[in-house]
C-alpha cells in the first residue's frame, strides 16, 4: 500500500471513496452529509480553501482516503473514508498512521477528528490508534433529531 497527495485532478476519486464509504449510512435518521457532496466542491475546497487529502493505493488501485486541513499546528481531518471492499484489513489504520507521518513532517504537534457517537466501530479504531475524546457536544436537526458527536484528539 502506498500513500500519495491528492492534487486538484483527483477530485473524482476523492468523491468516489467518500460515496462509498459513506452510503452504509444513508439510511440512518440522520444520513451523513458526506453523501450530499459534489465533485465540484471537493475541487474548490482543494483549490481555493486550503483543504488537502491523503489517496491510499493498492496496487495502483485507490481504496481509501481522508481529506483535511492545517491550522498552525493542528491538523483536522475528516471524510476519513475507506472503500467498504477493503475495511476490516488495517486500511484505515495505515491511513491514519499515514496522515501521521505527513502531520510530522509539517510541524503539526496535534490531530483531530470528529465522530457520530452512535458509530463505535469508528471511535474505538481512533481509541485503539491513540487517539482520546476531549468534547462532546448535541446538533439538533431540522427533523426534530439530534445527532451526537464527539471530538478526538491525538497529540504526535
Amino acid at each position: 500500500m502506498h500513500f500519495k497527495q491528492a492534487i486538484i485532478s483527483d477530485a473524482p476519486i476523492i468523491h468516489k471513496l467518500m460515496i462509498r464509504a459513506f452510503s452504509e449510512y444513508k439510511n440512518d435518521i440522520i444520513p451523513s452529509s458526506a453523501l450530499e457532496e459534489t465533485e465540484n466542491g471537493i475541487t474548490k475546497a482543494l483549490s481555493q480553501e486550503g483543504e488537502k487529502a491523503l489517496i491510499a493505493y493498492e496496487s495502483d488501485e485507490p481504496v481509501a482516503m481522508a481529506r483535511f486541513k492545517i491550522d498552525n499546528y493542528q491538523m483536522n481531518f475528516y471524510r476519513l473514508s475507506v472503500d467498504p471492499i477493503c475495511q476490516g484489513q488495517g486500511v484505515g489504520k495505515n491511513l491514519l498512521k499515514s496522515l501521521e507521518t505527513y502531520a510530522k513532517s509539517n510541524d503539526v504537534s496535534e490531530i483531530i477528528c470528529k465522530v457520530r457517537m452512535n458509530i463505535k466501530k469508528n471511535i474505538k479504531i481512533y481509541k485503539d490508534s491513540g487517539y482520546f475524546i476531549y468534547d462532546d457536544y448535541t446538533i439538533d436537526k431540522p427533523n426534530n433529531e439530534s445527532l451526537h458527536i464527539v471530538s478526538m484528539r491525538k497529540f504526535i
